[in-house]
């Protein structure tokens, strides 16, 4: 059995147009909630940085369920926003057929136990779902997981992650800068580009990196709760945006959530909610992003409002030093300036910081043995994917799905 707090694709790509469209948030089906998770709407990209014998094969998969074979010679495949939920719906399909049951609008709230050992599910509606064995794989935005798990005590413990914000140019651009005198050349693709710098703030070295660069693509809400704030980039199989978009972030830790009051298991959550908090403020409500031009925010003025952007539900011109702690602001502007330099141009009039980037990978970690990929506290109970805190991305996450079936497999004596 798959249960889904979310809906099927199909009818979530409605409640997807809505939030997009008018600042509607449905906390049960949005960018992030529903079949396929936050990938079947944001992009679909197939590159990882793993080394496993199982990446080839998931990259297949996607091959054969969206019929995009190109993917499979590509050095960086990609599958497209437009084309991932028809590949999710198809392998659906195939699991049903196989005997699999799907269960749509189905949050989980508690586990079911006997002794120390998962015996089933809990479920929103009061149903009960029996199960002997539990994959977990809750997805980066799933906060209630992790809140039931510091309430029981199970094991659970909080993790870096990385915030920021996402910078939005004009594609040509990034294809003048990338491709020099031979932008204009016919068969180029849009241009991308990976950026990475490691500053010292107060003697403390962060990583600031480029995260989720979208050639030709399009700025999208992605809240899953009321009064928060954030955003991600996407782009279609075509990438026929005349913008391109990158999440430009910092890496955050224990000691920041401390600063700021925050200890526990649930202390980056905490964290993260804060300043989505903030964001949602700064934008005035509807899920309108904050924003400011990036030499405005490099110079520390508020500047002239930002101009043109794919982001709909709209931008409201802001202060973004209000956002992040002085020490996190101060690695940002120290990442962007060196990017600026390494590209130039990149720093620009029409270059469009958004607020904020924050959920790039899950807060917290759901503990689990290395070898058996089980809980210590809770026998037959496979914490799995980015969610749970072991993955990063489609590919990881689907790897790492790989790695618990083959531990279950391995438990229970089959080849």
């Amino acid at each position: 059995m798959v249960v889904d707090r979310g809906k099927p694709v199909g009818p979530r790509r409605i409640d997807v147009a809505r939030l997009m469209r008018s600042g509607d948030l449905d906390p049960e089906s949005n960018m992030n909630f529903g079949e396929g998770g936050a990938g079947a709407y944001t992009d679909g990209k197939l590159g990882t940085r793993i080394h496993h014998p199982a990446v080839r094969r998931v990259v297949e998969l996607f091959a054969h369920y969206g019929g995009v074979s190109r993917i499979l010679t590509e050095g960086k495949p990609h599958v497209g926003s437009d084309v991932l939920p028809a590949a999710v719906a198809a392998l659906r399909d195939e699991l049903e057929r196989g005997g699999c049951e799907f269960h749509w609008g189905a949050r989980l709230v508690d586990l079911e136990l006997t002794g120390e050992r998962v015996a089933g599910v809990r479920l929103a509606d009061g149903r009960s779902l029996p199960c002997d064995r539990l994959v977990l794989a809750p997805g980066n935005s799933a906060r209630e997981i992790y809140q039931l798990f510091a309430a029981r005590g199970w094991p659970i413990e909080a993790k870096p992650f990385a915030v920021g914000f996402r910078v939005e140019h004009p594609q040509e651009l990034i294809d003048r800068i990338q491709y020099g005198a031979a932008a204009a050349r016919p068969g180029l693709p849009p241009a991308d580009y990976r950026l990475a710098d490691n500053p010292s703030i107060e003697g403390v070295r962060r990583g600031v990196y480029s995260f989720c660069m979208c050639p030709g693509g399009v700025v999208v809400p992605t809240p899953t709760e009321p009064g928060l704030q954030c955003t991600n980039g996407m782009s279609n199989s075509r990438r026929s945006s005349r913008l391109a978009n990158a999440g430009m972030v910092v890496s955050v830790g224990i000691a920041d959530f401390e600063r700021a009051g925050f200890t526990g298991p649930l202390a980056g959550l905490s964290w993260q909610r804060l300043w989505e908090r903030r964001a949602f403020e700064l934008g005035g409500g509807r899920y309108r992003a904050p924003a400011q031009r990036l030499p405005d925010y490099l110079a520390g003025r508020a500047g002239k409002p930002p101009g043109r952007s794919s982001y709909a539900p709209g931008l409201t011109h802001a202060d973004l030093s209000l956002l992040f702690p002085p020490e996190v602001a101060a690695a940002l502007r120290s990442g962007l300036s060196s990017f600026g330099r390494r590209m130039p141009g990149f720093v620009t009039e029409e270059a469009v910081l958004f607020g904020v980037e924050s959920r790039t990978s899950a807060p917290c970690r759901i503990v689990r043995d290395p070898r058996t990929c089980q809980s210590p506290a809770l026998t037959g109970l496979y914490p799995a994917g980015e969610g749970a805190g072991y993955a990063g991305g489609i590919v990881s996450s689907a790897v790492d799905g790989v790695r618990v079936a083959e531990a279950i497999c391995a438990e229970l004596g089959s080849p």
